[in-house]
C-alpha cells in the first residue's frame, strides 16, 4: 500500500477485532461479549486504549475501561468499582505474551457516617473534592505492583472521582449550563489524579465512554448505513432517525453517545524504573531493545461467594480465579465461539495458542459472510479466503511484524491477543474527526499516522472503520492491494476493492469531550442534562 509506510504499523489487532462485528449481539467494542461477563458488568472490560503520552514523550498511558453502556441518570446508586473484583493492567515486555508487570487495584467503598439524617442519595450537599464530607457513598483504592522483583504497595487510599449527580452538587454559577458543570465537576476530579512514588501518576473514576460505534444499526443484521442498500435486505429509501442517522456517508448513529465508562488510567515512564514498563536492561529505542510492549486488562473474582439469609454483605472466599480480560478492541464478541467465550475469557493470553483460540484467526468466519451480508459488493473471486497461506497479512499482524517487530531473534513478539505499541515511534496526537491522511487520522496507520491504532490505540482512533476494511482485505495483495512481491501493506492501493468502501459512518464522538492532558479520557455526563427521548425513528 504505497500511500504510507506507516501502514506497516497494523497489528493483529485489525483483523482480531473486526471479526466481532459480523456475527454477535454484544454492544460496544467489549461490552457485555461473553454469557457470564455480560451477568456482571462491575468486572466487564469494556475498552483498553495504549498510547505514547503526546504531552511527556518518557511517559506511556494505559487507559482501561469498566462497566458500560452506563446510563448518566443512575441515581442514587451510581455505577462504581466493586469492592469484591481485583481489577488489573497486564504489561508484557519481553515479547513472550507473558504478564511481566501487573498492576492490580482493589477498591473499598464506605458509608460516611454518622449521617445528620437518613437520606436515600449519593451526597447531601455540593461536593468540592473526592469523597467529601457531603458524599456519602467514598470510595478509595490500592496500587499494587508485581514484577520480576516481587510484590509490591504502590500507593493505599486513593481516592476515586466522585460520580456525577448534576449541576446543583458541581455549581458553577447562577446560570449554568452543561459545559460550565462538566468544569465545575472536572475541578473536583482533577483532584483524584495521584502521583505514584517511583514515577508516574493513575486516576480512576467515572468518565464519558469515548468509544464511538453504531451498534443499533451494525446489530441489525450488519447494516451499515452509508452502505445499507447493497446489503442483502436493504431498508427502502432514505431512512432517517432522531439522532440524524441516514443512508448517507456520514449516517451512523452513535450507540455510546449519553454513556458513562468507569476508568483506570495509567501513566507510566518509558525506562527500567520502580514504575517503568520496559524490561530489565532496555532501553526502548528499537524492538530489539524492548520498544514493543504489549498490555491486556483483566477482573478477576473470587471463587466463592456466600450469600447472607439475613440480608448482610455476602462472604468471598477461594482462590481468584479471572473473569474477563481485553486487550484487542472486539475479539471475544466473534472470533471466539459462543461456547468458549466464558472459557476465553477466564484464561490469559500467552494460551490462546495452546487453547486453540488463534486457529479461528486466521481463517475468519464472518470474511466468508460478506458474499452473503453485501452480494452485490463480495463474491468468491474478490472476498479472501482462509488459512495461514492465503492470508499472509494476518500471520504478519499476528506475530508484531508490521509495528516493527523482528519474525525472529531479539524482539521478536508471540501471537497473542494482546495491544501493542512500539514506543520507539513518537507520540501522534489524535484529532477528533479528521478523515483525511496524515498525523492525527481517524484512521491510524492506514489513514498514513503511525501513531495511531493499531500501533497503539488513541481514544480518537476509529477502530471500526479500520477493522471493517482490513479484514475485507484492504491491505492483502490481490485485494486491497494490487498484486506485488513486496507483501502485504506494501503493494500499491486496488481502490475498485470494496473493502475501501466499508464504513461505519462515524468519525468521532459527539460529546466524548477529550481532554488535553491526563487522564484524557473526559468527564461523565450526569443524568440531568441528558437528552428530552427523541421521536421514533422514521
Amino acid at each position: 500500500m504505497t500511500r504510507t509506510k506507516a501502514l506497516g504499523a497494523l497489528s493483529v489487532a485489525v483483523t482480531l477485532a473486526m471479526a466481532a462485528l459480523f456475527a454477535t449481539p454484544a454492544g460496544a467494542s467489549s461490552h457485555r461479549e461473553a454469557p457470564a461477563i455480560s451477568q456482571d458488568p462491575a468486572a466487564d472490560n469494556t475498552d483498553l486504549y495504549l498510547f505514547r503520552d503526546p504531552v511527556d514523550g518518557t511517559k506511556v498511558d494505559i487507559v482501561g475501561n469498566w462497566i458500560g453502556l452506563e446510563p448518566p441518570a443512575g441515581g442514587p446508586n451510581f455505577a462504581n468499582f466493586a469492592d469484591d473484583v481485583t481489577y488489573l493492567i497486564n504489561i508484557n515486555n519481553t515479547g513472550t505474551a507473558s504478564d511481566d508487570v501487573v498492576y492490580k487495584f482493589r477498591f473499598r467503598t464506605t458509608l460516611n457516617q454518622p449521617l445528620p439524617f437518613q437520606v436515600p442519595v449519593y451526597n447531601v450537599g455540593s461536593i468540592s473534592k473526592p469523597n467529601d464530607a457531603t458524599q456519602i457513598l467514598q470510595t478509595t483504592y490500592s496500587v499494587e505492583r508485581d514484577d520480576a522483583s516481587g510484590k509490591r504497595i504502590v500507593a493505599t487510599n486513593v481516592p476515586v472521582a466522585p460520580a456525577n449527580p448534576g449541576p446543583r452538587t458541581y455549581p458553577s454559577g447562577s446560570t449554568p449550563t452543561q459545559a460550565t458543570e462538566l468544569a465545575a465537576y472536572q475541578a473536583v476530579a482533577n483532584q483524584a489524579v495521584t502521583s505514584l512514588p517511583g514515577g508516574g501518576k493513575v486516576f480512576a473514576g467515572p468518565r464519558k465512554d469515548p468509544f464511538f460505534v453504531d451498534l443499533g444499526s451494525i446489530f441489525d443484521l450488519v447494516a451499515l448505513r452509508p452502505i445499507q442498500g447493497l446489503h442483502e435486505i436493504p431498508n427502502p429509501g432514505n431512512v432517517t432517525n432522531s439522532n440524524g442517522g441516514t443512508n448517507g456517508p456520514a449516517g451512523g448513529v452513535d450507540g455510546l453517545l449519553g454513556k458513562n465508562v468507569h476508568t483506570i488510567a495509567l501513566q507510566l515512564p518509558i525506562d527500567g524504573s520502580a514504575n517503568g514498563v520496559l524490561a530489565a536492561g532496555k532501553a526502548g529505542t528499537s524492538p530489539a531493545d524492548g520498544s514493543v510492549i504489549g498490555v491486556y486488562a483483566s477482573s478477576a473474582r473470587q471463587r466463592v461467594k456466600v450469600l447472607d439469609v439475613a440480608g448482610g454483605a455476602p462472604r468471598d472466599a477461594g482462590r481468584w480465579v479471572q473473569v474477563s480480560r481485553l486487550g484487542l478492541p472486539l475479539v471475544n464478541e466473534v472470533l471466539i465461539p459462543l461456547d468458549q467465550k466464558d472459557h476465553w475469557n477466564g484464561v490469559e493470553p500467552a494460551d490462546d495458542g495452546t487453547n486453540g483460540f488463534l486457529g479461528d484467526i486466521l481463517d475468519p468466519v464472518p470474511v466468508k459472510l460478506l458474499p452473503t451480508l453485501y452480494p452485490s459488493a463480495f463474491n468468491s473471486s474478490n472476498t479472501p479466503p482462509g488459512g495461514a497461506a492465503k492470508r499472509p497479512d494476518i500471520v504478519a499482524l499476528a506475530t508484531g511484524q508490521f509495528i516493527g517487530a523482528p519474525a525472529t531473534g531479539a524482539g521478536s513478539q508471540a501471537p497473542a491477543d494482546i495491544l501493542r505499541v512500539n514506543l520507539a515511534t513518537a507520540a501522534v496526537p489524535g484529532v477528533a474527526g479528521k478523515t483525511t491522511n496524515g498525523p492525527g487520522s481517524t484512521l491510524g496507520v492506514i489513514g498514513g499516522d503511525p501513531g495511531g491504532f493499531p500501533n497503539g490505540r488513541r481514544l480518537t482512533d476509529n477502530v471500526v472503520d479500520i477493522e471493517l476494511k482490513v479484514l475485507a482485505g484492504l491491505v492483502l495483495p490481490g485485494f486491497g492491494e494490487m498484486s506485488c512481491p513486496s507483501g502485504p501493506a506494501a503493494c500499491p492501493d486496488n481502490p475498485s476493492h470494496p473493502s475501501h468502501a466499508l464504513t461505519q459512518g462515524i468519525d468521532s464522538s459527539a460529546d466524548a469531550n477529550v481532554m488535553a492532558g491526563f487522564p484524557y479520557v473526559g468527564p461523565p455526563l450526569s443524568g440531568y442534562y441528558q437528552p428530552l427521548p427523541g421521536a421514533p425513528p422514521a
